[in-house]
C-alpha cells in the first residue's frame, strides 16, 4: 500500500503541472494578447506541434490520472502489482509526452521566435543558435510582435522547466512501478514457501 501512496501523491504532483504547461503554451499562440498573429499564421512553427498541450498537457494527464487511480485498479485486479503493472505503462506515457515537450521546446528556444524584421517575416535567430539569448541589444531587430523575443523566451523556458520536472517525477514512477510489480510477487512467493 505504500506503493500505492507514493504513486498517488506523485499523481497530485503532475496535476498543476500539466496545467501550467497548457497555460504557457497556449499562451504562446497569443504574443501580448494578441490574436491577429496567430489568425494570419505569423507564428513559428514549433507552436504548432502542440508540446505544452499535447505532451506536458494530456499525456501528463493521463500519467496522473493512472496513479491516483491505481488504489481503485489494485480493489479489483486483487493484487498491487497488477496495478503497479498499469503505472509502468502510465508512466512510459509521461515519460514519452514530458519528453516530446522538453525536446520541442529547446528546438524552439534554438530557432528563436518568428517576427517581422526588415520588412519580411522570419526567424532572424535561426542561424545565430543560443546566442541571441546572451545579447539582448539584437532583440530589437524584432519589430513585430512586441516584445516576442522575452514573450517567447520566458514561455518556453517555463516549458523546458516544467517538463523537465515531469519527466523526473515519471521516471521515479516508472523505477518505483518497475520494482514494485517485479519484486512483490517474488517476496510474496518467498513467503508462502517460509510459511509452508
Amino acid at each position: 500500500m505504500c506503493s500505492l501512496s507514493f504513486a498517488r501523491s506523485l499523481g497530485f504532483a503532475l496535476i498543476p503541472l500539466a496545467i501550467c504547461c497548457i497555460v504557457a503554451n497556449v499562451l504562446l499562440f497569443f504574443p501580448n494578447g494578441t490574436v491577429s498573429f496567430v489568425q494570419n499564421d505569423q507564428l513559428s512553427a514549433y507552436v504548432w506541434s502542440f508540446m505544452g498541450i499535447g505532451g506536458g498537457g494530456i499525456a501528463i494527464f493521463i500519467a496522473a490520472f493512472t496513479f491516483l487511480c491505481m488504489g481503485k485498479c489494485a480493489d479489483s485486479c486483487g493484487t498491487e502489482s497488477c496495478a503497479m503493472c498499469g503505472s509502468v505503462l502510465a508512466s512510459l506515457i509521461g515519460l514519452a509526452g514530458s519528453g516530446y515537450c522538453f525536446i520541442i521546446s529547446a528546438m524552439a528556444m534554438l530557432e528563436g521566435p518568428y517576427c517581422l524584421n526588415s520588412l519580411k517575416w522570419g526567424t532572424p535567430f535561426q542561424d545565430h543558435g543560443l546566442q541571441y539569448l546572451l545579447n539582448r541589444e539584437s532583440w530589437s531587430t524584432c519589430v513585430q510582435p512586441a516584445h516576442i523575443v522575452e514573450w517567447n523566451v520566458t514561455l518556453l523556458s517555463i516549458l523546458l522547466g516544467l517538463s523537465l520536472i515531469e519527466f523526473l517525477i515519471c521516471f521515479v514512477q516508472f523505477i518505483s512501478g518497475l520494482v514494485s510489480a517485479i519484486c512483490r510477487p517474488c517476496c510474496y512467493k518467498q513467503q508462502y514457501s517460509l510459511s509452508a
